[in-house]
């Protein structure tokens, strides 16, 4: 390590020291910054559609790591160097030694976590688990962190996940922050939208749309298009993400499954007749096939939350558009003569989108009415 940067973790071992103790410049200084980065936060969530039931704050969990630091230091669980920095000895389990306590005294990532994991059960005490969504460069931290929780003799450890994810990489290649490569999520939201409104323009599928209706159609498209692409991929696969062909109307995208229930909205709209009432008919094979892939889907949302995997419900819900687009293209809805037949169909479709817009709700993407 050079001088000067020697010097300079000096210097921010010093502040993480006064921060501890208390000093009121350096807490005056560390709460403006703060602001900066929750302001910014708070933004970019509010344009993804993302909110939080209720949040931790490592600077209000870390005194509980230590008091437990302390406590497992009694036990026998962690052990004081000569310097005074306190360890787990993790080797027996086929890992390394691990510290938990600086020899300042000074907390470390895994001090806070165990005093997060901690308050959490306390707050939530019939909380039957905890999944860390988190990315597959922290695998390690996760299997010490559980491991010493399991030492310390919280028996809900064995009831930790780690939801290890991999990670995403733009067509130029892997995303680099040392190296200035990362791409902001507000630019690339932003992007995104603009790459929705291009498309659709070139398709011409908005005519008569009020340029408020554009814009916020064009962002339904956009997030919609970036959160699917990213979700229909297993979470623990490494992405190739392309903002281009994420948005296409044709393939296994966001965009597609969105303007699909664009359509049957359109028919039912179209359907100026009673589609509530009963019926007895004889169903068309494509009926059948469609009807079939319908009863699947509770069965899917329980095979993602076993699994931990969204992209479960994903291609779920891209395979139940196929099927609504094979049946679409081979039998007629509003064009069928028969009454009955007429009903059912808009019927059938009517379920599709409801189940459409069920199974997008729960990967956190919009459907519009109109497409």
């Amino acid at each position: 390590m050079s001088k000067d940067r020697t010097e300079l973790f000096g210097q921010a071992q010093e502040m993480l020291r006064k921060w501890e103790a208390g000093d009121e410049k350096v807490v005056a200084l560390w709460k403006e910054m703060n602001s900066w980065v929750y302001k910014g936060f708070d933004a970019t969530y509010k344009n993804m559609g993302v909110d939080f039931d209720t949040l931790y704050y490592e600077s209000n969990t870390y005194l509980l790591g230590k008091d437990v630091v302390a406590q497992g230091l009694e036990k026998g669980v962690f052990y004081k160097k000569e310097d005074g920095s306190v360890w787990c000895d993790l080797t027996d389990d086929g890992l390394d030694e691990k510290i938990v306590l600086r020899s300042d005294g000074t907390a470390v990532y895994m001090t806070q976590d165990i005093g997060t994991a901690i308050q959490r059960v306390k707050d939530f005490p019939d909380v039957g688990g905890m999944v860390y969504t988190v990315g597959n460069e922290q695998d390690y931290h996760f299997q010490v962190l559980f491991l010493i929780l399991k030492k310390l003799g919280f028996d809900w450890a064995k009831q930790l996940h780690h939801l290890s994810y991999g990670m995403v990489d733009l067509p130029s290649g892997k995303m680099k922050s040392r190296e200035g490569t990362v791409v902001d999520a507000d630019d690339l939201m932003v992007e995104m939208t603009a790459t929705a409104k291009e498309i659709s323009e070139e398709l011409g599928k908005l005519d008569g749309y009020s340029d408020e209706e554009k814009a916020e159609l064009y962002e339904i498209i956009g997030l919609g298009a970036l959160k699917y692409f990213v979700l229909k991929v297993d979470p623990k696969k490494r992405i190739l993400f392309d903002p281009k062909s994420s948005v296409d109307f044709q393939g296994n995208t966001g965009p597609f499954i969105q303007y699909t229930y664009a359509r049957i909205q359109s028919i039912i709209r179209k359907a100026d007749f009673d589609y509530s009432k009963p019926v007895s008919i004889e169903l068309h094979e494509k009926e059948k096939e469609l009807l079939k892939q319908l009863e699947l889907f509770p069965e899917t949302i329980q095979q993602a939350a076993t699994n931990y995997s969204p992209a479960i419900i994903a291609n779920y819900t891209y395979d139940l558009v196929k099927e609504f687009n094979s049946f679409y293209q081979n039998v007629h809805i509003l064009g069928e003569d028969n009454l009955d037949k007429k009903v059912f169909r808009v019927q059938l479709s009517k379920k599709v989108a409801d189940t459409i817009k069920q199974a997008f709700s729960l990967l956190g993407i919009q459907v519009p009415e109109r497409m």
